[in-house]
């Protein structure tokens, strides 16, 4: 079997982004606090910004948008120019916390309405007009010479964000399953057959040595989220579950540094006013049960959360009762060490539209990277996104 081969039979391989040595001694540790973590929440398909976070005062709004504005009776009202949707009231507390900044008008230069290019745009950090392979989060964790275990995605396989040249981040949806694929006989027998006939041959052994780390890890992670269940209780979705699984691991030894969650289903094209709802409800339900579960375990200081998705969605509402796929849109950042907590800038323009009828772009997403790399990851943005991005101050 050759190490092509080996890894194309694997799914394990492929989920876990070989588990490394610092696990098998996770027994004996307590929950380490002080250092500064990152929780990545993507909402795929596009999320409608417009709708989420509202321009209450402009008149185009609401004639763009007849059956699909929110009337000003219904906005959860933030300042004089700008509301949330109805079903985030758990986001207005965070608001009047000060433990919320939004960032309006996100985007980049020469905007992709693709969802798969525009989303290996942001997960890359790269420009419009290039093509990386690699994720500003794994180039992060090669650029700090971290282990694979820092970069953690709660989810069966890893996305673009969390790849590195020559090291990645995990992924996984359950710990626990970790265990059970672990416990397969196919895997036990390559791990046996590792010990006794390849564990020397320089391709081989080390893949068959990476399986055993794995076995070892996956054992010592399983241990501890079992001994590290939340007791806060959470809606019964897939989001959520994610952000509970997230929640367990970040009060347990594992001293992780970035988190990646994702939420579909924004892909709002007909009939959109149904499906926002409910995934507003979602993502607000979700949240407040997340940050509550860090606020009790004493984490939520040392946790920054972004909020993003690939693109907003046109000013317009279409024929079928939803909008198409649109260009800026807005971030969230969430936390208790927020430099200018509420609204970052002035909402968009919506009398100023491109030429497609899309909001124009004033925040470089990857300036909104840079704060977070030098100002709360601690390292050099320049290395990571291959380029110099004035930082925001964010943080």
């Amino acid at each position: 079997m050759n190490r092509r081969k080996f890894i194309q039979n694997s799914a394990l391989l492929s989920a876990t982004a070989f588990m490394p040595r610092f696990l098998f001694g996770l027994n004996d540790q307590v929950l380490n606090t002080g250092f500064k973590r990152l929780i990545v929440i993507q909402l795929s398909g596009g999320n409608d910004g417009l709708n989420m976070i509202i321009p209450r005062e402009q008149d185009i709004y609401y004639k763009s948008r007849p059956t699909l504005a929110i009337s000003k009776g219904e906005q959860l009202v933030l300042n004089d120019q700008q509301a949330l949707h109805p079903n985030l009231s758990g986001l207005k507390k965070l608001y009047e916390n000060g433990e919320l900044t939004i960032i309006n008008n996100v985007g980049y230069p020469n905007p992709n309405r693709s969802h798969f290019r525009s989303m290996d745009i942001w997960q890359s950090g790269s420009g419009s007009e290039q093509n990386w392979s690699t994720g500003w989060l794994g180039r992060y964790l090669e650029s700090s010479n971290m282990e694979s275990y820092q970069g953690l995605e709660i989810n069966d396989a890893l996305s673009m964000a969390l790849k590195g040249a020559y090291r990645s981040g995990i992924a996984t949806s359950d710990p626990k399953k970790l265990k059970r694929q672990i416990d397969n006989r196919l895997i036990q027998s390559w791990i046996e057959a590792g010990i006794s006939t390849h564990l020397n041959e320089h391709n081989q052994g080390y893949l068959y040595k990476t399986l055993i780390e794995t076995g070892r890890s996956a054992e010592i992670i399983n241990k501890n989220f079992t001994n590290n269940q939340s007791s806060v209780t959470y809606p019964n979705n897939a989001f959520a579950k994610q952000l509970k699984t997230t929640a367990t691991l970040i009060s347990s030894p594992i001293e992780t540094r970035v988190y990646y969650v994702s939420m579909t289903g924004f892909d709002t094209h007909a009939n959109q006013k149904s499906t926002q709802d409910r995934l507003m409800d979602q993502l607000d339900k979700g949240l407040s049960a997340f940050i509550s579960d860090l606020k009790k375990s004493g984490t939520f200081d040392d946790s920054l959360i972004m909020v993003f998705s690939e693109f907003g969605r046109r000013v317009r509402e279409n024929a079928s009762k939803g909008t198409d796929h649109g260009a800026a849109n807005n971030v969230l950042l969430i936390g208790r060490q927020l430099k200018k907590p509420g609204f970052w800038n002035a909402p968009a323009d919506l009398s100023n539209l491109d030429a497609n009828g899309d909001l124009i772009y004033q925040i470089d997403f990857r300036t909104i990277y840079a704060s977070i790399l030098n100002d709360w990851l601690g390292v050099d943005s320049r290395l990571v996104l291959k380029g110099a991005f004035d930082g925001l101050g964010i943080v």
